[in-house]
């Protein structure tokens, strides 16, 4: 087990399933007897849930996705060389391809049941934009492992710490003298709490971030759930409206048939009339 396997596994899983998942990894490794790589598995980040969707698109989407980051080489080469032209030409397509990756993420969020609001949306196309101007961005959406999502603003790399792989290694000490019994034994139980310890503020901070993510996460989400009340309390009004409007139309429409029917019945009257007149006259 390596950390880049854990990582691709964790990354692939719903954000509700990856705290429990990371701690079963972390605790398999520390039982392996492999500290270092499960203090690495406790220090990966829960993604967002918007740096989750462009992980779904890159699981689900490689084709699209390679051809994004072509695109992205296909930049950084214009800009080095100076092409205006080229740069031009290539910025319009990579706004529809960045467009188009950005309602292929929206499908499939909605795939998996977890329909994405327009603010996740945009964080992910300010991430595949960022992955066209930075290749260290462009990996991790490549592999599918981002935590967070990444805003570019033009200059210089995009700064966002990538997950080191392979497989964690035991620390290695310098050769030590010969020491009695007992100093070996203190010396072995100081070391072991001392990376229990480790191993704990680790956990610590990681479940700091998860838990400050969260609390975003539900305030994004309440926000949400306002305007969505705010939105059915409009269109509960204008329902309103437009029922009284049809009930005026109704009534309107009621007064006008009774109207037209005593206009038929006045007409056919006088037309009976003129009928009498006439064959009065015809008589005479």
């Amino acid at each position: 087990m390596t950390l880049d396997d854990v990582a691709g596994e964790l990354y692939t899983l719903d954000p509700g399933d990856f705290v429990s998942t990371r701690a079963e990894r972390a605790a398999q490794a520390r039982a392996d007897g492999d500290r270092d790589l499960a203090k690495a598995i406790t220090a990966l980040r829960k993604p967002t849930v918007a740096a989750w969707t462009v992980n779904l698109l890159a699981r689900h989407a490689p084709q699209e996705i390679a051809a994004l980051l072509d695109l992205g080489d296909a930049l950084r080469s214009a800009q080095r060389q100076l092409s205006g032209d080229k740069l031009r030409a290539l910025g319009t397509q990579r706004q529809q391809v960045v467009n188009a990756m950005t309602k292929r993420a929206a499908e499939l969020a909605a795939e998996h049941d977890r329909p994405a609001s327009e603010q996740v949306l945009r964080e992910v196309g300010q991430t595949l934009t960022a992955a066209l101007a930075d290749s260290e961005v462009a990996d991790l959406v490549r592999a599918g492992v981002l935590p967070t999502t990444v805003t570019y603003d033009g200059f210089g790399p995009a700064g966002l710490v990538a997950i080191t792989g392979g497989k964690a290694t035991a620390k290695r000490t310098s050769p030590r003298r010969a020491t009695s019994s007992g100093e070996d034994t203190e010396a072995k139980r100081r070391a072991e709490a001392q990376q229990e310890l480790d191993d704990a503020e680790s956990g610590l901070a990681a479940a700091r971030t998860d838990r400050d993510e969260a609390d975003a996460a539900a305030a994004q989400a309440k926000s949400d759930l306002d305007a969505i009340e705010t939105r059915i309390a409009e269109l509960r009004n204008e329902l309103e409206h437009a029922e009284q409007q049809r009930h005026f139309a109704h009534t309107a429409e009621h007064r006008a048939r009774g109207e037209f029917a005593a206009t038929r019945s006045q007409f056919d009257r006088m037309q009976r009339w003129v009928e009498r007149a006439r064959a009065r006259l015809d008589e005479d």
